[in-house]
């Protein structure tokens, strides 16, 4: 069975636009700064470009980009488009589940009352824009709240594997960061494409580790990578801090490195310095050592969606909010982390 034959159907009692209101409440910041710069408040509702849908949200959820986009650093982010002196967009929040209840003129993959996934511009709002391109019909199985949970972070987890890591049945994989968003995604994909995963997170959380699917789980406050006593075909480090000649010691003769996102650097280019020497060191060694950034597409969201129909996958939650509660939701991201993921309720979500 498909994800297609597990579709919400159209729901005719939707919204036309006209009965729209002007104005909605939205977790809103208009400076870069801390979780103080975050406040409720009422803004006008968007409308869709032509090849955009408006969204009624019931749910989004919260991943390290959203710290990221708060702060505007490292500084570099912010010189790819999202405001060099204030953020372009007011209204933090990428992943969605929702009701589409506006369309723009050229689209006709979704109908006014289709309940969609994917990501959207400004979700931690009742009301977001979102691309078509980047949306997919939610499974009827999956309930808006694990559809929210898992976009962001579960299609990064899927290209770190499959695109990028070209995992194949039998490997053996590391996952650093085990415990996170993207981590806690990345061990169930490993696993139910067939490799044997260990993974490294705090000791508070090796239990859930062990319960995501992984063979063994590590303590990384307690043991280096390189103290494992294992080599593995592929090493996924998420938001790590291990220098590329520990990654190396852990990997296979011909294994490879992927790394995803780049955390605690300086404050002009973040942690991609690291991203930029294993790309250049990969040109002269026999291993693989790539880094990415994720690219938000309905060929990465569909798969997922099907993974989450068919139970492969089960979003790790580890905090639950509503729009009052982003701010302080995210500042205990920046500060102390959450396991896997924060959701955010809004419209109702189930």
């Amino acid at each position: 069975m498909t994800t297609t034959d597990r579709l919400h159907p159209t729901n005719e009692a939707a919204p036309t636009p006209g009965e729209l209101p002007d104005l909605m409440t939205a977790a809103v910041r208009h400076r870069y700064g801390n979780a103080d710069s975050i406040e409720l408040g009422r803004v006008a509702v968007p409308t869709p470009a032509r090849r955009q849908v408006l969204i009624e949200v019931e749910a989004s959820a919260i991943d390290r980009g959203v710290v990221h986009l708060m702060t505007g650093l490292p500084l570099l982010l912010r010189l790819a488009g999202f405001g060099v002196m204030r953020p372009k967009q007011p209204v933090l929040g990428s992943d969605v589940a929702g009701r589409v209840v506006a369309v723009g003129s050229d689209v006709d993959r979704f109908r006014l009352g289709d309940e969609v996934m994917g990501v959207a511009s400004g979700a931690f709002a009742e009301y977001a824009v979102a691309d078509v391109d980047k949306l997919v019909m939610r499974p009827t199985n999956v309930t808006a709240e694990h559809a929210a949970a898992s976009t962001i972070s579960g299609i990064t987890a899927v290209q770190a594997l499959t695109t990028i890591g070209r995992v194949r049945p039998g490997q053996r994989v590391l996952v650093i960061g085990a415990s996170g968003g993207v981590g806690s995604f990345a061990v169930q994909i490993a696993t139910a494409l067939g490799a044997r995963v260990t993974g490294v997170a705090g000791a508070a959380n090796l239990e859930a580790v062990r319960a995501l699917g992984a063979v063994h789980a590590v303590d990384h406050r307690n043991t280096r990578i390189d103290e494992i006593g294992s080599t593995f075909d592929l090493v996924v480090d998420i938001a790590g801090r291990n220098p590329l000649r520990r990654l190396r010691g852990v990997l296979t003769p011909r294994g490879t490195l992927v790394i995803v996102g780049g955390e605690h650097g300086g404050r002009v280019t973040g942690g991609i310095g690291r991203n930029v020497r294993a790309a250049l060191m990969s040109l002269v060694v026999r291993q693989r050592l790539t880094a990415f950034i994720s690219k938000e597409s309905t060929d990465f969201i569909e798969p997922l969606a099907e993974m989450l129909a068919d139970a492969s996958i089960t979003p790790l939650i580890g905090a639950r909010t509503d729009l009052a509660g982003v701010a302080d939701a995210i500042a205990h991201l920046d500060q102390h982390g959450i396991t896997g993921k924060a959701v955010v309720a809004i419209g109702g979500a189930s």
